[in-house]
């Protein structure tokens, strides 16, 4: 999709929480709403599995949108002619950041203990 129409849906959710965000995305109807809804939940994925956040603390803390690379199609045209168009594309890059989780910390093992208590 091209990188104007996808930056205006960007602009409704910058700032918000990741929640907001999706429930936003999901009512807003526009093509390129799907493909921006896709991308913060990655992120939000990302911020829960890599990074350790809370998931219910996301907030969406910068979002851009780039024009990627454009593909030189030709479309059929009155008396045998072809038209050149450009199919423009674009990378969306979403930053999220939140409370971070707290470490749980292991039992020590017991293991030891155990084996010689049974053999007493």
């Amino acid at each position: 999709m091209s990188p104007r129409k996808v930056s205006v849906v960007a602009a409704l959710v910058r700032g918000r929480t990741v929640e907001d965000a999706i429930t936003i995305l999901e009512h807003t109807p526009r093509r390129s709403a799907q493909a921006v809804k896709e991308t913060v939940k990655s992120a939000r994925a990302n911020a829960e599995h890599n990074h350790g956040l809370k998931p219910g603390t996301l907030t969406i803390m910068e979002i851009s949108v780039t024009p990627g690379p454009r593909l030189k199609r030709y479309r059929a045209a009155a008396r045998g002619r072809a038209l050149p168009f450009e199919r423009k594309t674009s990378h969306i890059r979403v930053v999220v950041d939140g409370e971070k989780r707290e470490i749980k910390k292991t039992a020590p093992k017991v293991e030891a203990a155990e084996t010689d208590k049974e053999t007493k």
